[in-house]
């Protein structure tokens, strides 16, 4: 019998599930699946799961692994911006990092009046809205155009995982949800970070259209940024040429992120009303394809795709009793 093609025999390997009953404090979350070690660690595994519109959907070859080695780039280059929470790297889909109190707001850098979400610019200027996030916009403007200067446009992060809420800048400064020089820090690193990313991006012929960030607290006080950062689950980006003549032309920018799922979805239903239909192999190995592009497009480094024939929960339960032997 002919050997199975690498993509379809990735697509049989995905990652869904890393729960393993050796380790305490586990917590699923739509993506990753985390432990809160007693010692003050926590340990953070990326799964394949991909979710939009609030859902998990399907699982994507090599996703986890893209998220977790595109993050440790971005942290490895802004660590002098901001801390972050990272202590090693176990496997390449997990990481260890320090436990923080994580702040209960998920900040979101914008560059671009776009997006296809009931909390994106773009969807509420649409619909009419033209003070946005608290921030003015005129009549006029189009989808996919360039803002006069990045703007900051914050949401609420519901404990229970629910659904981001947008809220402003004067209503988290009434609010208790951090303090009035928490807030001003984390506008600050989060500008920084962000100008950090787009001078990067666009050396490697990218333009990173927006990102969300989340931080946290350590035990001595200090803002931290935690889980991910310019990953393509939590970064637009578009490739810088042939931008500027999609956008005369009124056609969708070409993207290395979850957009591209986003849009394939949009155009079937109303994923916040209709039943999501079962997403095609073949889209599913495009999608991972973009992801592993970005990679390598953001990093100049060629991404190493798991051995097919060795289960990659099983090569990070190996990497696991390797990095924390007390509890296997």
């Amino acid at each position: 019998m002919a050997p199975q093609p690498v993509s379809s025999q990735l697509l049989d390997n995905c990652l869904t599930d890393a729960e393993f009953p050796e380790l305490p404090g586990f917590v699923r979350g739509k993506v990753r699946d985390a432990y809160k070690l007693p010692d003050g660690r926590r340990l953070l595994i990326a799964t394949d799961r991909q979710s939009a519109f609030d859902q998990v959907l399907a699982a994507v070859p090599c996703k986890g692994q893209v998220l977790t080695q595109t993050a440790r780039y971005w942290f490895d280059h802004t660590s002098d911006i901001c801390p972050n929470q990272v202590i090693s790297y176990p496997d390449p889909n997990v990481v260890l990092v320090k436990d923080l109190d994580m702040v209960p707001i998920e900040i979101v850098v914008r560059s671009y009046l776009t997006g296809s979400t009931s909390t994106s610019a773009w969807t509420m200027y649409n619909r009419g809205e033209r003070v946005i996030y608290g921030h003015p916009f005129p009549d006029g403007m189009r989808k996919n155009q360039k803002l006069e200067k990045n703007i900051i446009t914050p949401t609420t992060k519901p404990a229970d995982g629910g659904h981001d809420a947008p809220i402003t800048e004067a209503e988290i400064l009434a609010s208790d949800l951090v303090t009035n020089v928490q807030w001003r820090e984390l506008a600050e690193k989060s500008l920084a970070l962000f100008a950090r990313g787009q001078e990067l991006a666009a050396e490697r012929g990218l333009i990173l259209v927006d990102t969300k960030y989340e931080f946290g607290i350590d035990k001595d006080g200090t803002i931290t940024i935690a889980d991910e950062i310019h990953t393509p689950d939590s970064s637009r980006y578009w490739i810088a040429d042939g931008y500027q003549k999609r956008f005369d032309a009124g056609e969708e920018p070409e993207s290395l992120d979850k957009e591209f799922l986003r849009l394939w979805i949009a155009a079937k239903c109303d994923p916040y009303k209709d039943p999501i239909p079962e997403i095609p192999a073949e889209t599913l190995l495009a999608f991972s394809d973009k992801y592993v592009s970005l990679y390598e497009q953001v990093t100049g480094l060629t991404f190493e795709k798991p051995d097919p024939v060795v289960p990659v929960r099983e090569r990070i339960r190996t990497a696991l009793a390797a990095a924390l032997p007390e509890y296997f």
